[in-house]
Order: structure tokens, then sequence, then C-alpha cells
């Protein structure tokens, strides 16, 4: 969809619509969309629903913010009118599932003209087979979607999963990638955090909640340790399962090994430090997370999540997915990658820069799977 202006018309106004800023891959998205959208071709504005402040470095100063300060999205509606109204944009981009429904029951009620795309950000088929929305929420999908001027999905497996669960028009879903931040990349192995201990060092990202699976990561790095004892665990994010995450490290007696620093708005310092980035989610759509690890250049082992992440990790180098959704599955493919690094690194002429395995035969450990 192209929005036609001429050299004199004024340039368009762009509303970047979230719930918040507060973590997460979608909220990643916006800020790297308020960053790089040309301020000579559009007029941008990012508003958040549930802030009533945004302290960011990383946003421009040119991009001006509104804070509606609501407590839910679902109470939102009449400061969201007023909002679009104000500014009559010419497009509005909502990042998020809940918003993206209400800003559909709300578009007759738009200025007339003004375009509506809705990110989808998880794999629906997926995310309704794990309850972890209710009922009536797919009925929502297929009631709603099609009144989208576009619906944007991260991986063609993405949008055809979409399509077949929703039955909108294909000529409606659009498939494009995040945007990964390169230069923050860049600039995080200049100034890199280091990291305590011999390692294997192992890094994840992302919110603290049962779907992201670091539970099970918990309990494959237990079984990881009975081949590298001094392997270490840091995991980025905040979110509700955190205590209960703790409360596992210290049953397992791994609270020296797993380290919660919180939330980090940039973990791109946290990269070149880690020897693996391991992807534990029960299901996702195609995080943020992976594809900024990818860019880096970091070894990942990944559960097959989606049809997208397994797309886009499927013959690439230095990249492990799991046969099955358990952390001994999980812990099997840790292991394997470990002992393959290694000896890649031994047969380049390098000294590798963890400790080599120190017993044949890890422990076990009881275990959920999915």
């Amino acid at each position: 969809m192209k929005i036609a202006q001429s050299s004199e018309a004024p340039r368009p106004t762009l509303l970047l619509l979230i719930p918040h800023l507060r973590g997460g891959g979608a909220e990643q998205v916006m800020r790297l969309l308020a960053q790089q959208l040309p301020a000579r071709k559009y007029n941008l504005h990012l508003a958040s629903v549930t802030e009533s402040r945004i302290e960011s470095p990383v946003l421009p100063g040119r991009v001006p913010v509104t804070n509606l300060g609501e407590n839910r999205v679902r109470s939102s509606a009449i400061p969201i009118l007023r909002l679009v109204w104000r500014l009559r944009p010419a497009v509005i981009l909502s990042g998020m599932a809940h918003l993206n429904f209400l800003l559909l029951l709300l578009r007759p009620l738009f200025p007339r003209g003004t375009k509506l795309l809705v990110r989808q950000n998880a794999t629906i088929s997926l995310t309704v087979a794990s309850h972890a929305l209710p009922r009536y929420t797919p009925l929502l999908y297929r009631l709603l979607y099609r009144r989208a001027d576009r619906v944007i999905c991260q991986s063609k497996a993405m949008a055809r999963d979409l399509i077949e669960v929703t039955g909108i028009p294909a000529e409606l879903v659009a498939v494009l990638p995040n945007p990964v931040d390169v230069e923050g990349i860049r600039a995080g192995r200049k100034n890199p955090i280091p990291w305590d201990g011999p390692g294997p060092h192992l890094l994840a990202v992302g919110r603290l909640s049962r779907e992201k699976g670091f539970d099970l990561l918990v309990r494959a790095l237990f079984m990881v340790r009975g081949l590298y004892p001094t392997a270490s665990l840091t995991i980025l994010g905040a979110g509700r399962e955190e205590q209960a995450l703790k409360l596992e490290c210290r049953m397992l007696g791994l609270e020296d090994a797993v380290v919660f620093p919180g939330y980090v708005e940039s973990p791109y310092a946290y990269f070149p430090g880690a020897d693996l980035f391991v992807l534990s989610s029960r299901y996702e759509g195609m995080p943020n997370a992976l594809l900024e690890a990818a860019a880096a250049g970091l070894p990942i082992v990944a559960f097959p999540a989606s049809g997208g992440i397994v797309d886009f990790l499927r013959d690439r180098p230095q990249t492990w997915i799991t046969e099955r959704h358990s952390a001994p599955a999980l812990a099997a493919s840790i292991s394997k990658a470990l002992l393959i690094l290694a000896r890649e690194k031994r047969m380049q002429g390098e000294i590798p820069r963890f400790p080599g395995p120190a017993n044949p035969t890890p422990p076990a450990v009881s275990t959920s799977t999915l």
C-alpha cells in the first residue's frame, strides 16, 4: 500500500500506537520505526495507551509522544478517538492483538480515509492451542481482522496460519520481517558486559512468563551442568514468573548459576560474552531477540516454537533445533552445540572460551513437557 504524495504535499501523519513501551519485541519494533522512518517523508507520532510517562533514551526527540495513561487498553476507547481526531493520521499502525481488536472495533468512528494497519505478533493457532487466551479470541480474529487495510505478519508461516485460522483474504496479509537494530548490536561489541566464571555462558531474552519456557531452560541447565559444571545462564527480562523461576533455581541448586538482571532496554552488550543463545519458548511468532542474536552471529539453540522460527533457522550455520518441547531435549541440544562449537574452535587452531565437558553422562531430573 502506497501513500500518494507530490513534492509539495504535506507529510502524511503516521500514528504508531502501542499499549506500552516496557519491554518486548512489539515495543522494540515501534521504537525502531520511530527511530528509522524518515522524518522528511512522514510526520511521525508515537502513542502509549497505559503509560503516563515515557523516558527512553532510544526515542528520537523529533518524534512527539502521547501518553494516554489509561489503566487498561479496553478502557481507552474515548482517549484513542480523541487522539485520532486531533492528529487525523493518514495511517495508524497498531502493534498488539488486544489493541488491534479495539482499534478495529472503533474504525467506523475514525476520520474518513484513515488507513489502519495491524501487526500480528504471534502464531494464532499455537497461541489458541496453549489455552492462554479466552475461548472467544479466534472469533474476534475472524470477525475483526478483515476490517484492517493490512495485517502484517513477520513470516510466511505466520501468514499462512493467520489465513487458515481467520479465513481473511490473502490479499489483506503482508509479510514484513521485524526490523533489527544493527547499529545497536555493533555498539554492544565496543562496550561488552563482562560475564562471571569460565562458562560456557548461555543467554536468553524475553518476558518472564510461561510461554517463554524459561522453567524448561532452567531444568535443562541443571542437566547440562552434569557435563559442564561451570555453565551459567543469564535471562534478560521481567515478568510475573520471576519469583517462581528463582525458587526453581534454589531447589535445583542453581542460585549462583542463573542471573536475572531484569528488563534491559538494549541487550546487545551481553552478546559478545555469550557462547550460546537459547530460545526456549513453548510458542512464538518471530521474536526480535532471536533475530538480533542471529544478526550478532551468536550460535543458537531453539525449540521449534513456530513454523517461522523453523524456516528461519533451517540450514543456518551454528543453529540447532530441538526434536521436542522438553527440558531433556533442550539439554541434549545445548550439550551437542557446545561440544561441536568447541571442536570447531580446535579445528581452526583456536582455544575454546569455556572448559570441556567434565563427565560423559549428565544427571537426570524430573521434568514436565508440553
